[in-house]
């Protein structure tokens, strides 16, 4: 996107914000893919609001894009499914290893056979390598960290962390907005 259009979409931002239309504003980011605002896809992913922050990720990368795009939404995939386990729900999770998992066997058939094998077993905090997994909420927050390394080592998110301040004319137009009922 040429850089005027980058500053109208950042000016929309500021309005957006300044007028708490954050639902708006996080709909322009992800259709604009030009800002990523972390701080909103953390509290969805410590919310567990796993298709929202996934819908959101699309804005920015697709699973194919390159091999840190695929382990982010590998990690947030995995642990719907998780969570969906720990609810006893096994219709959704077979749904999940179905639909969303499953494209992940083509790059390691093995790990997808054992994620599918958790469904026949009580607890999945038994199988060797969920040992640590303790209770969702820490989950949430230790499987972001991992997803955050991703965002930050992954080169489609370059540049797309903050919205740049864009010339004094910018906080001008914004407080003559701001100044708008609406």
């Amino acid at each position: 996107m040429s850089y005027p259009r980058k500053d109208c979409v950042a000016m929309i931002l500021k309005f957006l914000e300044d007028k708490n239309f954050e639902e708006t504003a996080h709909t322009l980011e992800r259709e604009s893919g030009l800002f990523f605002n972390l701080e909103y896809f953390e509290e969805l992913a410590l919310n567990g609001e796993w298709n929202e922050a996934e819908k959101y990720m699309s804005g920015f990368t697709k699973i194919e894009d390159n091999k840190f795009s695929t382990k982010i939404y590998f990690e947030m995939r995995k642990q719907k499914y998780l969570e969906t386990l720990d609810k006893r729900e096994h219709d959704k999770a077979v749904e999940i290893l179905s639909n969303d998992l499953k494209v992940f066997a083509q790059y390691n058939s093995e790990l997808y056979k054992e994620m599918a094998l958790l469904i026949t077993v009580d607890d999945f905090r038994k199988h060797a390598s969920l040992t640590k997994y303790g209770d969702t909420r820490s989950a949430r927050a230790s499987i972001f960290r991992e997803i955050k390394k991703g965002i930050e080592a992954n080169p489609v998110f370059q540049g797309k962390f903050r919205v740049p301040a864009v010339a004094a004319r910018v906080g001008q137009w914004s407080l003559q907005m701001s100044n708008l009922q609406i």
